[in-house]
């Protein structure tokens, strides 16, 4: 066990010997000035960190495609859509939020679900007897018709017809296939 730490040594020793005789004082300091200022820079260099991104990303739950989120404006149902959001004002898709009612008349429209294919008419219904809500204001117009044909027609207080004639936000309620 002797005999191999002292050719152990003698290999060190003259392999420190060779890089002395083939090498300065200075090229050694130069090599360390070098590897240290190498080191403080070397956080300051870009590099891809797209793949801690994308894993924090999967830990977070996926958002719904605007198109199928009922909080946002471009859901698939509020295609002929005037007003604010029943969904951001404490009610639902087809319920009034508490202490307002559903008005008497209503609009309608066609819209295309984009899950299956099928357009579908979608009543609205303002919700009446509180003041503006103020939240999620939406203005769909599509395929909308001028104001004298009123059951298409979504610029009209629907409110009209009811004992308080003050909106507050709108509901989407599918009545049948188109």
């Amino acid at each position: 066990m002797q005999w191999l730490l002292k050719l152990l040594d003698r290999f060190t020793e003259r392999s420190v010997r060779n890089v002395a005789h083939t090498h300065g004082r200075r090229s050694l300091i130069t090599k360390i000035g070098v590897a240290l200022v190498g080191g403080a820079v070397l956080p300051m260099l870009p590099f891809d960190r797209s793949g801690q991104f994308m894993s924090a990303n999967a830990a977070q739950p996926k958002k719904p495609a605007p198109n199928l989120d009922p909080t946002q404006c471009e859901y698939w149902r509020y295609c002929a859509f005037d007003g604010y959001l029943c969904t951001c004002c404490g009610g639902s898709l087809t319920q009034c939020p508490p202490g307002t009612e559903a008005s008497k008349v209503s609009w309608v429209g066609t819209c295309l679900n984009p899950e299956d294919g099928r357009h579908y008419l979608v009543s609205y219904n303002d919700c009446c007897g509180k003041g503006s809500c103020g939240e999620c204001l939406c203005n769909n117009n599509e395929r909308e018709r001028p104001g004298y044909r009123l059951g298409v027609h979504n610029d009209i207080n629907w409110c009209m017809a009811n004992t308080s004639s003050m909106f507050h936000c709108t509901t989407s309620i599918i009545v049948g296939l188109a």
